[in-house]
Formats: structure tokens, C-alpha cells, sequence
């Protein structure tokens, strides 16, 4: 690489400046402190871990989106976090397991992906996410929900915005219930996440199955709307087994409560919305603003994650990329008020310095034979150091 190109980053990966990262940093504080107001307890896990610790279980779906090394002092291999949920995952099965029948747990920090997870996606997020371990009923995915759209509208950076709310255990169900192969299976999740009805309806008529299960997989694609939708979903597939009409049973007790908790929030109920098929066990939702097919934030359900670390249990939860969020926000200059100082050995000058400082104010050594342009300046007026507008003040 030439000199002239030594500046330049990887493809993929970002970097934010100094007011993007006050912007950062301010809704960091902000949203970690309301993630506490809900209960949920911060936990920071490590940015590489073994490479069998991070792609254990479900979370082997990582796998290509995780950067590996081998580590020169065990000689084992590592990975590069590309999701934190496993890792929070394991410290609640492992470390944290008898700290309470439910944790909530939130977390925050760097991931590193291979790859772009969308054309204009970065390969770097800030991720920041929250979690219910230990409960298995709708109340919890209810509860995740309404957080994740709290702190949504708490950063400030989304304005408007509507959910959109499925459930994997409707085609797996139906999968089941057909009996279908595994590839079988596969070939037409690819095509209802698509929406292609045309390629959908040609594999049902190539496969070998019963003409009930081909016609609950044909309108399994239309079956999105309102919560109107749930209605029609329970006549079409009235033939379908107990798990899917438990499935619907869990989508219905959601929709009612967010329909009293989140009056203003639109929600689209897609029971063909398979995202995170191979990962989530239950209900799977995500937030989106207005004219955008890129989700702000998404979650789900992911039972008995913790089994490879010795404690199987439910868990829900969501996250977020906080730096894509900051992005959404109106660029704003730091206005701040900086207090500059001649550079001196008067231990009365540094005495008022620190005292500034500990009052929250920001006060900068002027070197000598160079300045950094401040708003105010400290001079010492009748034997006393005061703070002046810049260009007003009259040394003494």
C-alpha cells in the first residue's frame, strides 16, 4: 500500500467523528440507563473468545460472518464476536445461573462481521441488546417488544415507525406436517422469504405431499396484514397441527396486549416472515421506518440456548445497531462551552482548573506558541481566577 493510500479503511468498516461520537456516546448513556430503569443488569463480554465457545449450538449460523485467529499462546482457534447474544447467552446459563429464576440482562459493544449483512451495511456495528432468560410464555416477547420500541423513541432518532411480527413455529409446523425433506424444506423457506408465489406454488405441486398440507404452505405467503390476519390464519389452516394453532394462540395474546400497550405503533402480522429460521424457536419481530425494507431493530425468540452450557432455558430478546442509529440522526455541532488557560506553574491557576473541572466544565491548557480556540478564558482579576468571554477580559 502507498503512502497515499495508507488512509484508507476496508471495505465495510466505519469510523465516526468527533460529533457523531458525542451523538454516540450521549445515547449510549441514555439507552443503557433506561435498559436499567426496566431491570435489565449491563454484562460486557470479551471481544474474541474460542471459536467452539462462540459457534456453539444455534449460534453456529455465525460461522461465515465470524473472523477466526489461532492464539498464540494456546494454539486454540478464536473468533472475532459477530453477535453477542451467545456469548450473553452463556454467561447467563453459566456464570449468572443462580442469580435469579429470570434475568434480564442488556450489553453493549463492537461486533465484526465478514461480511456486509446489507448493500449499504457496515461490517462493524455497535451492538446493543437486551435479554429475558428463564421465562417461556408471551408475556416476556411482549415485554422485549414494548422495550425495543421504548428505546427506539427514547433515542430520539425515529420518530415513526411500525413492527412487523411473525412466528417460525407456523412453517415449521407446516413443514412437519407435510413431511417434508430437509432440502425440500429449505428450497421453499428461500422462496416464501422472497415472496415468490409463483416459484412457491411450483415446488408444491413437484412435491409428494397430501393436498392439505400443499394448500396450508399456498396461502402460508398471503397470510400477512393486520391482526385480522390471525383470524383468516386460524380457518386456512384449521387442519394444521397443535403446534402451529399454538403458535397462533401466541401471536393472537401479543397482538391484544401491544394493540393496549402501543396504540400509536402500526403492526404487520407476516406468518411467512422467516427470519432467523435456523436460530429463533418462536416468535420473531422486528421495527422498521416508514418507506424502509432494512429493519432498525429485530428479535425474537430462541429457547434452550444456554443447553451447551449446561443450562437449557427460554430466552427472548432484541437488538440494535446503535451506530447506524446515531447515522439517523440530524448532525448536530458541538456547542459546547470550553474555558482555555495560559499554560503556567501557578499552583493557585491549577487549583482553579481542577476545581472547574470537577464541576463538569472544560478547560484547556493553551500551549505556548499555539491556542485552541475557546469560548470563554480563566484570568485572574483582583487576585482571583475568573471565567470571561473570550475577547472581554482584562488580565490583571
Amino acid at each position: 500500500m502507498t503512502i497515499k493510500e495508507s488512509w484508507l479503511l476496508p471495505e465495510g468498516i466505519d469510523e465516526l467523528m468527533p460529533q457523531e461520537a458525542a451523538q454516540l456516546e450521549k445515547m449510549h448513556r441514555t439507552l443503557v440507563d433506561f435498559m436499567r430503569s426496566w431491570g435489565y443488569q449491563l454484562v460486557v463480554p470479551p471481544l474474541v473468545e474460542y471459536l467452539d465457545s462462540l459457534l456453539t449450538g444455534t449460534a453456529k449460523t455465525l460461522d461465515i460472518q465470524t473472523f477466526k485467529l489461532t492464539d498464540q499462546m494456546s494454539g486454540r482457534m478464536l473468533g472475532i464476536r459477530a453477535d453477542m447474544t451467545p456469548q450473553v447467552a452463556r454467561i447467563a446459563a453459566h456464570k449468572l445461573r443462580n442469580e435469579a429464576d429470570i434475568l434480564r440482562l442488556c450489553y453493549i459493544g463492537s461486533v465484526l462481521h465478514t461480511l456486509p449483512t446489507g448493500l449499504d451495511g457496515a461490517r462493524n456495528p455497535i451492538q446493543l441488546g437486551a435479554e429475558i432468560y428463564g421465562h417461556a410464555g408471551p408475556e416476556s416477547d411482549i415485554e422485549s417488544i414494548e422495550l425495543m420500541v421504548a428505546l427506539l423513541n427514547v433515542s430520539g432518532a425515529v420518530s415513526k415507525m411500525a413492527l412487523d411480527i411473525g412466528h417460525v413455529g407456523v412453517y415449521r409446523g407446516l413443514a412437519e406436517f407435510a413431511q417434508l425433506t430437509d432440502s425440500q424444506e429449505q428450497e421453499l423457506f428461500s422462496a416464501l422469504q422472497r415472496k415468490a408465489s409463483a416459484e412457491i406454488n411450483a415446488l408444491l405441486q413437484a412435491y409428494d405431499i397430501s393436498a392439505d398440507a400443499k394448500q396450508m404452505l399456498q396461502e402460508l405467503s398471503e397470510l400477512n396484514g393486520d391482526q385480522s390476519v390471525l383470524e383468516r390464519a386460524k380457518k386456512v389452516l384449521n387442519k394444521a397441527p397443535q403446534s402451529v394453532q399454538d403458535a397462533l394462540t401466541t401471536l393472537e395474546q401479543i397482538a391484544n396486549a401491544l394493540t393496549q400497550r402501543l396504540p400509536d405503533i402500526a403492526i404487520n402480522f407476516d406468518l411467512a416472515e422467516l427470519r432467523g429460521y435456523h436460530y429463533h424457536t418462536g416468535v420473531v419481530f422486528a421495527a422498521y421506518k416508514p418507506n424502509s425494507s432494512h429493519a432498525i431493530a429485530a428479535g425474537g425468540r430462541y429457547d434452550d440456548i444456554g443447553e451447551a452450557f449446561g443450562l437449557a432455558q427460554p430466552a427472548t430478546g432484541f437488538s440494535l445497531d446503535l451506530k447506524k442509529l446515531v447515522t439517523e440522526l440530524p448532525t448536530q455541532k458541538l456547542h459546547q462551552e470550553t474555558i482555555g488557560v495560559q499554560w503556567s506553574e501557578d499552583t493557585s491557576l491549577h487549583t482553579a482548573v481542577k476545581t472547574l473541572r470537577e464541576s463538569g466544565k472544560v478547560v484547556i491548557y493553551q500551549f505556548p506558541g499555539s491556542e485552541t480556540p475557546t469560548t470563554h478564558t480563566l484570568v485572574k482579576l483582583d487576585g482571583h481566577w475568573q471565567v470571561t468571554e473570550t475577547g472581554t477580559q482584562t488580565r490583571g
